[in-house]
Protein backbone atom coordinates (compact mmCIF):
# COMPACT_ATOMS: atom_id res chain seq x y z
CA UNK A 1 0.00 0.00 0.00
CA UNK A 2 2.87 2.36 0.78
CA UNK A 3 4.25 1.78 -2.72
CA UNK A 4 0.89 2.60 -4.27
CA UNK A 5 0.60 5.74 -2.13
CA UNK A 6 4.07 6.82 -3.23
CA UNK A 7 3.23 6.31 -6.91
CA UNK A 8 0.00 8.25 -6.52
CA UNK A 9 1.75 11.11 -4.74
CA UNK A 10 4.42 11.27 -7.43
CA UNK A 11 1.98 11.26 -10.32
CA UNK A 12 -0.81 13.34 -8.75
CA UNK A 13 0.83 16.73 -9.47
CA UNK A 14 1.15 15.77 -13.12
CA UNK A 15 -2.55 15.07 -13.50
CA UNK A 16 -3.41 18.12 -11.40
CA UNK A 17 -1.62 20.22 -14.02
CA UNK A 18 -3.78 18.60 -16.71
CA UNK A 19 -6.92 19.52 -14.77
CA UNK A 20 -5.59 23.05 -14.18
CA UNK A 21 -5.34 23.49 -17.94
CA UNK A 22 -8.83 22.08 -18.36
CA UNK A 23 -10.18 24.34 -15.63
CA UNK A 24 -8.83 27.62 -16.95
CA UNK A 25 -10.40 26.94 -20.31
CA UNK A 26 -13.77 25.83 -18.92
CA UNK A 27 -14.10 28.08 -15.87
CA UNK A 28 -12.03 31.13 -16.73
CA UNK A 29 -13.22 31.01 -20.35
CA UNK A 30 -9.79 31.59 -21.84
CA UNK A 31 -9.90 31.96 -25.62
CA UNK A 32 -9.00 29.04 -27.86
CA UNK A 33 -6.00 31.01 -29.11
CA UNK A 34 -4.37 30.58 -25.68
CA UNK A 35 -4.53 26.80 -25.96
CA UNK A 36 -3.24 26.85 -29.53
CA UNK A 37 -0.33 29.14 -28.64
CA UNK A 38 0.76 27.10 -25.62
CA UNK A 39 0.48 23.81 -27.52
CA UNK A 40 2.57 25.25 -30.33
CA UNK A 41 5.24 26.38 -27.87
CA UNK A 42 5.36 22.96 -26.23
CA UNK A 43 5.44 20.93 -29.46
CA UNK A 44 7.82 23.11 -31.47
CA UNK A 45 10.18 24.41 -28.78
CA UNK A 46 10.02 23.13 -25.20
CA UNK A 47 9.80 19.34 -25.72
CA UNK A 48 12.20 19.34 -28.71
CA UNK A 49 14.69 21.31 -26.58
CA UNK A 50 14.38 18.77 -23.75
CA UNK A 51 14.88 15.76 -26.04
CA UNK A 52 17.71 17.34 -28.05
CA UNK A 53 19.59 18.31 -24.89
CA UNK A 54 19.18 14.85 -23.39
CA UNK A 55 20.26 12.95 -26.51
CA UNK A 56 23.08 15.34 -27.41
CA UNK A 57 25.02 13.69 -24.58
CA UNK A 58 24.36 10.30 -26.12
CA UNK A 59 27.65 8.71 -24.99
CA UNK A 60 26.75 9.13 -21.30
CA UNK A 61 23.27 7.70 -21.57
CA UNK A 62 22.58 4.14 -20.36
CA UNK A 63 22.30 1.52 -23.13
CA UNK A 64 18.82 0.66 -24.38
CA UNK A 65 17.61 -2.83 -25.26
CA UNK A 66 16.01 -2.36 -28.68
CA UNK A 67 13.76 -5.38 -28.05
CA UNK A 68 11.53 -2.95 -26.18
CA UNK A 69 10.16 -1.99 -29.61
CA UNK A 70 9.04 -5.60 -30.16
CA UNK A 71 7.32 -5.62 -26.77
CA UNK A 72 5.61 -2.27 -27.20
CA UNK A 73 4.48 -2.52 -30.81
CA UNK A 74 3.77 -6.24 -30.56
CA UNK A 75 1.28 -5.35 -27.85
CA UNK A 76 -0.10 -2.61 -30.10
CA UNK A 77 -0.78 -5.06 -32.93
CA UNK A 78 -2.50 -7.55 -30.60
CA UNK A 79 -4.79 -4.92 -29.05
CA UNK A 80 -5.48 -3.28 -32.42
CA UNK A 81 -6.78 -6.62 -33.72
CA UNK A 82 -8.85 -7.06 -30.55
CA UNK A 83 -10.22 -3.53 -30.91
CA UNK A 84 -11.31 -4.10 -34.49
CA UNK A 85 -12.99 -7.34 -33.47
CA UNK A 86 -14.93 -5.61 -30.66
CA UNK A 87 -15.91 -2.71 -32.93
CA UNK A 88 -17.13 -5.17 -35.58
CA UNK A 89 -18.89 -7.79 -33.48
CA UNK A 90 -20.26 -5.73 -30.58
CA UNK A 91 -20.79 -2.27 -32.04
CA UNK A 92 -21.23 -3.32 -35.71
CA UNK A 93 -19.11 -0.45 -37.02
CA UNK A 94 -17.86 -0.16 -40.60
CA UNK A 95 -14.22 -0.73 -41.55
CA UNK A 96 -13.11 2.90 -41.15
CA UNK A 97 -14.81 3.29 -37.77
CA UNK A 98 -13.34 -0.06 -36.64
CA UNK A 99 -9.85 1.22 -37.47
CA UNK A 100 -10.30 4.49 -35.58
CA UNK A 101 -11.88 2.66 -32.63
CA UNK A 102 -8.95 0.24 -32.45
CA UNK A 103 -6.38 3.04 -32.80
CA UNK A 104 -7.86 4.68 -29.70
CA UNK A 105 -6.96 1.55 -27.75
CA UNK A 106 -3.24 1.66 -28.62
CA UNK A 107 -2.17 5.25 -29.41
CA UNK A 108 -0.81 6.70 -26.17
CA UNK A 109 -0.32 10.38 -25.41
CA UNK A 110 3.39 9.64 -25.10
CA UNK A 111 4.70 13.13 -25.78
CA UNK A 112 2.40 15.34 -23.71
CA UNK A 113 1.76 12.86 -20.87
CA UNK A 114 4.05 9.83 -21.11
CA UNK A 115 7.32 11.78 -21.31
CA UNK A 116 6.74 13.95 -18.21
CA UNK A 117 5.39 11.02 -16.18
CA UNK A 118 8.33 8.77 -17.12
CA UNK A 119 10.77 11.54 -16.17
CA UNK A 120 9.19 11.93 -12.72
CA UNK A 121 8.41 8.30 -11.88
CA UNK A 122 11.37 6.51 -13.51
CA UNK A 123 14.02 9.23 -13.75
CA UNK A 124 16.27 10.44 -16.56
CA UNK A 125 17.61 6.90 -17.08
CA UNK A 126 14.26 5.99 -18.64
CA UNK A 127 14.22 8.80 -21.20
CA UNK A 128 16.38 7.14 -23.90
CA UNK A 129 13.89 4.24 -23.97
CA UNK A 130 11.00 6.71 -24.03
CA UNK A 131 12.62 8.57 -26.93
CA UNK A 132 13.04 5.32 -28.87
CA UNK A 133 9.33 4.53 -28.50
CA UNK A 134 8.34 8.08 -29.49
CA UNK A 135 10.46 7.98 -32.67
CA UNK A 136 8.70 4.89 -34.00
CA UNK A 137 5.28 5.40 -32.40
CA UNK A 138 3.70 7.81 -34.89
CA UNK A 139 5.30 6.19 -37.94
CA UNK A 140 4.26 2.63 -37.10
CA UNK A 141 0.80 3.33 -35.71
CA UNK A 142 -0.18 5.96 -38.28
CA UNK A 143 0.92 3.53 -40.98
CA UNK A 144 -1.06 0.74 -39.33
CA UNK A 145 -4.33 2.69 -39.21
CA UNK A 146 -3.76 4.10 -42.72
CA UNK A 147 -3.35 0.58 -44.10
CA UNK A 148 -6.42 -0.57 -42.19
CA UNK A 149 -8.61 2.29 -43.42
CA UNK A 150 -7.36 2.19 -47.00
CA UNK A 151 -7.92 -1.54 -47.19
CA UNK A 152 -11.42 -1.30 -45.71
CA UNK A 153 -12.36 1.49 -48.14
CA UNK A 154 -10.67 0.43 -51.37
CA UNK A 155 -9.31 -3.07 -50.91
CA UNK A 156 -5.80 -1.84 -51.75
CA UNK A 157 -3.01 0.29 -50.29
CA UNK A 158 -2.10 3.83 -51.30
CA UNK A 159 1.61 4.55 -51.82
CA UNK A 160 0.85 8.26 -51.80
CA UNK A 161 -0.75 7.89 -48.38
CA UNK A 162 2.38 6.16 -47.04
CA UNK A 163 4.60 8.89 -48.48
CA UNK A 164 2.57 11.62 -46.81
CA UNK A 165 2.68 9.73 -43.51
CA UNK A 166 6.47 9.32 -43.69
CA UNK A 167 7.04 12.99 -44.50
CA UNK A 168 4.67 14.09 -41.74
CA UNK A 169 6.43 11.95 -39.14
CA UNK A 170 10.04 12.83 -40.04
CA UNK A 171 9.30 16.58 -40.14
CA UNK A 172 7.58 16.47 -36.75
CA UNK A 173 9.60 18.72 -34.37
CA UNK A 174 9.64 16.02 -31.67
CA UNK A 175 11.00 13.31 -33.97
CA UNK A 176 13.40 15.74 -35.65
CA UNK A 177 14.81 16.78 -32.26
CA UNK A 178 15.34 13.13 -31.29
CA UNK A 179 17.12 12.31 -34.55
CA UNK A 180 19.27 15.47 -34.53
CA UNK A 181 20.11 15.12 -30.85
CA UNK A 182 21.14 11.50 -31.33
CA UNK A 183 23.25 12.43 -34.37
CA UNK A 184 25.03 15.15 -32.37
CA UNK A 185 25.54 12.79 -29.43
CA UNK A 186 27.18 10.17 -31.64
CA UNK A 187 29.86 12.71 -32.62
CA UNK A 188 31.06 12.79 -29.01
CA UNK A 189 31.16 16.60 -29.05
CA UNK A 190 29.79 18.61 -26.16
CA UNK A 191 27.32 21.40 -26.74
CA UNK A 192 28.77 24.88 -26.25
CA UNK A 193 28.05 26.14 -22.73
CA UNK A 194 25.90 28.99 -24.00
CA UNK A 195 23.76 26.63 -26.11
CA UNK A 196 23.51 23.99 -23.40
CA UNK A 197 22.48 26.51 -20.75
CA UNK A 198 19.84 28.04 -23.00
CA UNK A 199 18.41 24.64 -23.90
CA UNK A 200 18.36 23.73 -20.21
CA UNK A 201 16.33 26.79 -19.32
CA UNK A 202 13.76 26.03 -22.01
CA UNK A 203 13.74 22.32 -21.14
CA UNK A 204 12.69 22.93 -17.52
CA UNK A 205 9.38 24.32 -18.76
CA UNK A 206 8.64 21.36 -21.04
CA UNK A 207 6.93 18.93 -18.65
CA UNK A 208 4.60 21.30 -16.75
CA UNK A 209 3.67 23.30 -19.83
CA UNK A 210 2.96 20.10 -21.80
CA UNK A 211 0.52 18.91 -19.14
CA UNK A 212 -1.28 22.25 -18.87
CA UNK A 213 -1.51 22.44 -22.67
CA UNK A 214 -2.99 18.94 -22.72
CA UNK A 215 -5.68 19.96 -20.24
CA UNK A 216 -6.48 23.08 -22.25
CA UNK A 217 -6.78 20.97 -25.38
CA UNK A 218 -9.13 18.49 -23.70
CA UNK A 219 -11.48 21.36 -22.86
CA UNK A 220 -11.96 22.05 -26.58
CA UNK A 221 -13.21 18.59 -27.53
CA UNK A 222 -16.90 17.84 -27.85
CA UNK A 223 -18.42 15.05 -25.78
CA UNK A 224 -20.36 12.07 -27.11
CA UNK A 225 -23.78 11.35 -25.62
CA UNK A 226 -23.23 7.56 -25.79
CA UNK A 227 -20.47 6.43 -23.41
CA UNK A 228 -20.45 2.71 -24.24
CA UNK A 229 -17.84 3.03 -26.97
CA UNK A 230 -15.59 5.53 -25.11
CA UNK A 231 -15.61 3.25 -22.05
CA UNK A 232 -14.65 0.25 -24.22
CA UNK A 233 -11.82 2.23 -25.83
CA UNK A 234 -10.58 3.39 -22.42
CA UNK A 235 -10.53 -0.18 -21.14
CA UNK A 236 -8.56 -1.33 -24.17
CA UNK A 237 -6.09 1.52 -23.69
CA UNK A 238 -5.63 1.43 -19.91
CA UNK A 239 -5.97 -2.30 -19.25
CA UNK A 240 -5.55 -4.49 -22.33
CA UNK A 241 -2.71 -2.50 -23.93
CA UNK A 242 -0.32 -2.39 -20.93
CA UNK A 243 -1.07 -6.01 -20.03
CA UNK A 244 -0.33 -7.19 -23.59
CA UNK A 245 2.93 -5.22 -23.65
CA UNK A 246 3.90 -6.54 -20.22
CA UNK A 247 3.33 -10.17 -21.23
CA UNK A 248 5.45 -9.77 -24.37
CA UNK A 249 8.19 -8.00 -22.38
CA UNK A 250 8.28 -10.89 -19.90
CA UNK A 251 8.41 -13.46 -22.71
CA UNK A 252 11.34 -11.57 -24.27
CA UNK A 253 13.16 -11.34 -20.94
CA UNK A 254 13.39 -7.55 -21.28
CA UNK A 255 15.49 -5.80 -18.59
CA UNK A 256 13.56 -4.18 -15.70
CA UNK A 257 13.99 -0.55 -16.82
CA UNK A 258 12.90 -1.18 -20.41
CA UNK A 259 9.98 -3.28 -19.13
CA UNK A 260 8.82 -0.47 -16.84
CA UNK A 261 9.14 2.07 -19.66
CA UNK A 262 7.11 0.16 -22.25
CA UNK A 263 4.39 -0.80 -19.76
CA UNK A 264 4.22 2.79 -18.50
CA UNK A 265 3.97 4.16 -22.04
CA UNK A 266 1.25 1.64 -22.87
CA UNK A 267 -0.70 2.63 -19.74
CA UNK A 268 -0.87 6.30 -20.75
CA UNK A 269 -4.21 7.78 -21.84
CA UNK A 270 -5.29 7.92 -25.47
CA UNK A 271 -3.40 10.56 -27.48
CA UNK A 272 -4.93 13.63 -29.07
CA UNK A 273 -3.63 12.48 -32.46
CA UNK A 274 -6.38 9.86 -32.50
CA UNK A 275 -8.97 12.64 -32.42
CA UNK A 276 -7.17 14.35 -35.30
CA UNK A 277 -7.13 11.05 -37.21
CA UNK A 278 -10.87 10.62 -36.57
CA UNK A 279 -11.47 14.08 -38.02
CA UNK A 280 -9.31 13.29 -41.03
CA UNK A 281 -11.30 10.12 -41.77
CA UNK A 282 -14.58 11.84 -40.76
CA UNK A 283 -15.49 8.99 -38.43
CA UNK A 284 -16.00 8.62 -34.64
CA UNK A 285 -15.07 12.25 -33.81
CA UNK A 286 -17.35 12.59 -30.76
CA UNK A 287 -16.51 9.10 -29.51
CA UNK A 288 -12.77 9.70 -29.71
CA UNK A 289 -13.04 13.07 -27.96
CA UNK A 290 -14.94 11.41 -25.12
CA UNK A 291 -12.41 8.57 -24.88
CA UNK A 292 -9.59 11.13 -24.66
CA UNK A 293 -11.13 12.81 -21.64
CA UNK A 294 -12.27 9.59 -19.97
CA UNK A 295 -8.94 7.78 -20.38
CA UNK A 296 -7.00 10.83 -19.11
CA UNK A 297 -9.12 11.00 -15.96
CA UNK A 298 -8.92 7.24 -15.30
CA UNK A 299 -5.17 7.07 -16.01
CA UNK A 300 -4.59 9.26 -12.94
CA UNK A 301 -5.43 6.13 -10.93
CA UNK A 302 -4.63 3.21 -13.25
CA UNK A 303 -1.06 4.21 -14.15
CA UNK A 304 0.19 4.44 -10.51
CA UNK A 305 -1.71 1.25 -9.69
CA UNK A 306 -0.09 -0.63 -12.56
CA UNK A 307 3.42 0.53 -11.62
CA UNK A 308 2.79 -0.51 -8.02
CA UNK A 309 1.60 -3.94 -9.17
CA UNK A 310 4.75 -4.33 -11.27
CA UNK A 311 6.92 -3.45 -8.28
Amino acid sequence: MSTLFRQIMLSAPLFILVFVGYGVMRLAHWPKSMSEALSKFVFTLALPALLFQLLSDFSKLPPVDARLLIAFFGGCFVVFALGRLIAWKIFQLDGTAQSVFALGGIFSNNVMLGLPIAKVLLGDAALPSVALVIVFNALILWTLVTVSVEWSRHGNLSIQGFRKTLISVTTNPIVAAILLGTAWGMTGLKLPVLVGTTLGMVSTSAAPMALIALGMGLAEFGISADWRQPISIAMLKLVAHPLAVWVIALLLGLPPMETKVVVLMASIATGANVYLMARQFQSMEGTMASSLILSTVLAAATTPLLLTFMA
